[in-house]
């Protein structure tokens, strides 16, 4: 098929609007629950407040600030999909921001910047204390200042809205791809976020992952806890062809999140039964490298190891749970991994400059018949 014709037939999914809005008009659309700024969201994005009081300069100043993009669902609700911090900190400042549980949250306070030193402390309306106010002529030009809204209408398909916050929050932005994931998840189905994040904050899988405080902090443990779930599910060959994995994830894991015949009970029981079985087993060495010179496992966590080792005994699970946990069961699970560790192909493909395309299809099966009990 010819570009123009995929352009031409792509952009029949895609139906959009703009125009400007007030700052006034915005605030009464949140206050009617018809502007939804999943509030769930500040766990990932989170302003300074220096960075906050700059963009209430901006707007005091006229200065202008970039376009919100919302998505319109089937009820007419506006998802905010790129924008969130700036409408959050302007309805932080008024005072009608609401926290996950619909509470009120305290009215932000000012600090001084550059251009205008006066801005500390200064807050949108208090009757208590008139002097560290905005004025009423402030109010009312601060709520007649524009921003420019982009607007994915209703009639575009529904992927539409999860590509465009995708598309806008990964480039140039400090979010990681699980946290753009996690997002994407909150305005596709909370639930599954809920569960996924239940599984990654198992204390079993913590346990034998054992990686630092920072990429926890990233949700690379819900990465991980993702990874196994797609990983036991797919087959492994599905990866030769891909040439982005981390876009592979994220679509598989919209595709899952969306599928009525997926059965998020069986899927839990074998990732808590696994990541249990090996924590009694290994604890935090699970996923280190075994060195056969100094007879342990040592270093940091390994995703090949990962991939071999968790997938691998997961697809076994139900046998190695129907026996009688002893320390001949122990003893013979430490024997399969150091067998996957001298592998001649995991050998080949466990070292970090190794391309996925290649160690997936590979690992996958081979950890599943090494760890058949």
């Amino acid at each position: 098929m010819a570009l123009q014709d995929e352009i031409v037939i792509k952009k029949k999914d895609i139906s959009t609007d703009g125009y400007p809005m007030s700052i006034g008009e915005l605030i009464n659309l949140y206050k009617d629950d018809e502007l939804d700024i999943h509030p769930e969201f500040q766990r990932f994005f989170r302003w300074t407040p220096t960075q906050r009081t700059k963009l209430i300069e901006s707007i005091l100043l006229g200065i202008p600030i970039p376009s919100i993009f919302v998505s319109q669902r089937k009820d007419g609700v506006w998802d905010v999909v790129d924008g969130l911090q700036r409408l959050s900190t302007i309805f932080e400042f008024i005072g009608i921001l609401k926290d996950e549980n619909k509470e009120a949250l305290p009215a932000s306070r000012l600090v001084k910047t550059d251009y205008l030193p006066s801005l500390d402390g200064k807050v949108w309306e208090d009757d208590a204390d008139p002097e560290n106010s905005l004025d009423s002529a402030m109010r009312i030009a601060f709520k007649r200042e524009k921003i420019d809204v982009k607007i994915v209408k209703k009639e575009s398909d529904d992927s539409i809205k999860f590509e465009l916050f995708q598309r806008l929050n990964t480039l140039g932005s400090k979010l990681s791809d699980q946290e753009v994931r996690n997002c994407l998840l909150v305005m596709l189905d909370k639930t599954f976020y809920e569960w996924l994040k239940s599984l990654a904050d198992d204390e079993h899988f913590l346990n034998t992952i054992s990686i630092t405080d920072r990429l926890v902090r990233e949700k690379y443990n819900m990465e991980l806890a993702l990874r196994f779930i797609i990983l036991s599910i797919i087959d492994p060959n599905e990866v030769k062809s891909v040439t982005d994995f981390s876009e592979f994830i994220t679509n598989k894991m919209v595709d899952i999140a969306g599928n009525p015949q997926f059965n998020r009970g069986e899927m839990e029981t074998k990732f808590r039964q696994t990541f249990l079985l090996l924590d009694n087993v290994f604890a935090d060495s699970t996923f280190q490298k075994y060195s056969d010179v100094k007879g342990r496992f040592e270093g940091k966590f390994l995703v090949a190891a990962f991939e071999a080792i968790a997938i691998g005994l997961g697809k076994n699970i139900q046998q190695w749970i129907a026996i009688d946990y002893n320390d001949d069961v122990k003893e013979s699970l430490i024997s399969k991994v150091k067998e996957i560790w001298a592998d001649g192909s995991f050998q080949a493909r466990y070292g970090s400059g190794v391309n996925v395309t290649s160690r997936v299809p590979t690992l996958l099966p081979l950890g599943e018949n090494i760890l058949r009990p």
